[in-house]
């Protein structure tokens, strides 16, 4: 972990800016929260379990001058991303960041996925995704472009940042729901890259590698999420820095595509994955 994360900056990185993240209430998505927050942003955690989403929120909260809320629901209900950005707009007066990280697996082989797992995990990676970003329309691209009718120009640079999987770039075995999702990110990437450039509007994805999460954490006897211990330690024996990456890892990149250093930087997708190698 570098030596100045977690150290407040005297001026950070998102003043005075407003961010929803999706399934923040563990992992990457609260690494980011945390990260956000000591650089002087608002924060809306949405999550759909309540315990992790009120401690992301009292971690936010210790940090000296954090602002944090909690919106339950989940993101592949339309009803349920309308009211979250609607939440954040009404407590914070604005929305200037959307960050997409909610998801989850169900692995099978392709043979023996069922439909119900297929539906969901697409329901969530994939129309999840797509469901934040037509919910943030009004609060992002259409502020905006009030500003451009009335003034030439947007204010400022908004951000979305998507996520995808090197385990979708290179191909997963038992995988192929999640990978079809996480892939299907990068053309939404892509796609609204194109269609809210003149908005100002930037849009890029991170592809974490093996990171330190519930996901990846060593499989159990009748565990839905995790890896088979030999599998998780071979995987970490392909990464070229030797070590699995932490959600903080990840963070440090969701912030830089969410901050002002990424301002002419849009469409593009981010490997965070200690330089595994990609097919």
């Amino acid at each position: 972990m570098p030596a100045s994360y977690g150290r407040k900056r005297e001026m950070g990185l998102l003043d005075h800016k407003v961010a929803v993240l999706t399934g923040a209430g563990r992992g990457i998505g609260r690494a980011c929260a945390l990260a956000f927050v000591k650089e002087g942003c608002s924060v809306v955690i949405n999550d759909v379990d309540e315990a992790p989403a009120a401690e992301a929120r009292g971690a936010c909260e210790n940090i000296r001058g954090g602002a944090a809320i909690v919106h339950l629901g989940s993101v592949a209900n339309p009803a349920d991303t309308d009211a979250l950005m609607q939440t954040a707009a009404a407590k914070f007066g604005k929305l200037d960041i959307l960050i997409n990280n909610a998801g989850i697996t169900r692995d099978k082989v392709a043979h023996q996925m069922s439909d119900e797992w297929w539906d969901l995990v697409i329901d969530v990676n994939l129309t999840g995704t797509f469901n934040c970003i037509r919910s943030a329309a009004p609060h992002l691209r259409d502020v905006a472009k009030r500003e451009l009718e009335s003034y030439g120009r947007p204010a400022y640079h908004r951000k979305i940042v998507n996520f995808f999987s090197t385990a979708a770039i290179r191909g997963n075995p038992g995988q192929i729901n999640y990978t079809a999702a996480k892939m299907g990110n990068v053309g939404i990437t892509r796609t609204i890259a194109q269609e809210w450039g003149r908005f100002w509007v930037n849009c890029n994805a991170v592809a974490p590698g093996f990171t330190n999460t519930r996901l990846t954490a060593p499989k159990q006897p009748g565990d839905e999420l995790g890896v088979p211990d030999e599998q998780r330690q071979a995987t970490i024996a392909r990464i070229p820095l030797g070590r699995i990456g932490e959600p903080e890892d990840v963070a440090n990149a969701v912030l830089f595509f969410a901050s002002p250093m990424s301002d002419f930087v849009t469409g593009q997708t981010l490997n965070v994955s200690g330089g595994m190698q990609i097919p």
